[in-house]
């Protein structure tokens, strides 16, 4: 058999930090833990600036975002490139077939974990998308804890993704734990306690670092809102 191929995977690693202060007084006064509450409202920004990153993110000095790869024709397709499928609009989303030709652009073995991404103003009009015998393709989760399928496959929303437009990358579907790859590092979020420097505050210094990159060109292709 043919010699396999390894690839150094080094995506940028970026730092998130946060310096809120707060006086000594009301950490000893207040009724509630001032310093737990603060710090997981930290903790939401940067889950928040983390998803953006994931999505959107340029890869300097943070991680590189699913829609910031090269783009290519996935007829074309080749390693270190994301390939699309081409909806079949300049400027819409209008044809359910398209929907079908990207659940087939991934080969089988990532088509079985495959997850549909978009944002909700783009599942908006998914759903209202049926097929040639008048059955929409979309199917609500009808049962606790079941997810909402699109052609028998998961939907998840994210509002970083791009909304319908001419040349933009609306969905995706991946087999997302096999192409993008998250890496935190190995302390995770860190907090420094600062009560010295800005007496009579206390000064809150959290950092996080982390990175990800698509690792798995393979296993996520795109809808490209075009014609080619």
């Amino acid at each position: 058999t043919d010699t396999p191929e390894l690839k150094l995977f080094s995506p940028p690693w970026g730092e998130m930090y946060a310096m809120p202060a707060v006086t000594q007084t009301l950490l000893d006064m207040s009724d509630f833990d001032v310093a737990a509450w603060l710090i997981e409202e930290i903790n939401d920004v940067f889950v928040s600036t983390e998803g953006t990153a994931f999505i959107s993110g340029d890869g300097v000095g943070k991680p590189k975002g699913i829609t910031s790869y090269t783009m290519i024709a996935n007829a074309s397709y080749a390693w270190g490139k994301i390939g699309y499928i081409a909806g079949g609009h300049t400027s819409s989303l209008n044809n359910a077939d398209k929907i079908l030709e990207l659940q087939h652009a991934l080969k089988p073995a990532y088509r079985q974990n495959g997850v549909f991404l978009m944002n909700d103003t783009t599942l908006s009009v998914i759903r209202k998308l049926k097929d040639g015998e008048g059955n929409y393709l979309w199917r609500p989760g009808l049962l606790e804890s079941q997810p909402d399928l699109l052609l028998g496959k998961p939907v998840e929303i994210d509002d970083n993704m791009p909304d319908i437009g001419a040349g933009a990358y609306p969905v995706a579907f991946a087999d997302f734990k096999r192409a993008y790859t998250i890496v935190d590092h190995v302390t995770g979020t860190r907090l420094l306690r600062d009560p010295y420097s800005a007496k009579p505050y206390v000064n809150f210094y959290v950092t996080k670092r982390v990175t990800g990159g698509v690792s798995n060109f393979e296993a996520i292709k795109f809808l490209k809102i075009a014609t080619s």
